[in-house]
């Protein structure tokens, strides 16, 4: 309870700086559409679990059973191809949570369509942050740390798949022209690029994950 207390206490202190201004400014000069209006849930739809997601003091937070939070809302008709995605993140001491992409709402499950960029600094999966799940994986840290503001950036062009972390390239992949990729949980089609939306992963009950600054370029 109290490393509970102590995520909430660091979260709002460093969000109390006005981020939603700061995000105005920089998606007015850098071309990036803002996801979310750091109020509500406006544009998002969960799964299984819809009270694992809430909003507080300007920030997604993810705590709670299995549930996935998917971006539905008007921005390119929720649906993007190539692109650049944005988002700062928090996480607590042995949370698990992800950052999906070209996926889809489904109602409840992992989803099935896909990828997973992971948000794990220091839960027991060998998997971290930055990796681009069940496809390239990273095993270190890659700059990030529990308690502390990262920024996990996604950039999609085609066939290639870029992420970094604060900054850092933890991931170059591309696509192999044979590629089937592993298959989702949920039976359908392997993981291919192609188009789709975003979700955020509420892993599981221990997890404490917070998101702001959420935001995304769209690419030719």
């Amino acid at each position: 309870m109290a490393r509970k207390l102590v995520l909430a206490i660091v979260c709002v202190s460093v969000f109390s700086v006005g981020c939603r201004s700061v995000d105005a400014l920089y998606c007015k000069t850098t071309g990036y559409k803002s996801l979310f209006d750091g109020k509500t849930l406006y544009g998002w739809k969960a799964s299984e679990n819809k009270d694992t997601f809430s909003v507080r003091d300007g920030m997604i937070v993810a705590h709670g059973p299995r549930s996935h939070l998917f971006y539905v809302g008007p921005v390119n008709n929720a649906d993007f191809k190539n692109f650049e995605f944005k988002a700062d993140v928090m996480t607590e001491v042995g949370s698990n949570s992800g950052i999906y992409f070209h996926t889809t709402y489904q109602k409840e499950g992992w989803p099935g369509l896909g990828f997973e960029v992971q948000v794990n600094n220091t839960h027991t999966d060998p998997k971290k942050t930055g990796s681009l799940y069940n496809v390239k994986d990273a095993n270190h840290q890659s700059r990030a740390f529990d308690y502390e503001w990262f920024t996990e950036h996604i950039i999609v062009k085609d066939k290639h798949v870029t992420i970094k972390v604060n900054g850092h390239t933890v991931v170059e992949w591309t696509q192999p022209e044979d590629w089937k990729g592993p298959q989702g949980s949920s039976g359908r089609i392997g993981r291919v690029l192609s188009s789709g939306t975003f979700a955020l992963q509420g892993h599981d009950p221990n997890s404490i994950v917070c998101f702001k600054n959420i935001m995304v370029k769209p690419l030719p």
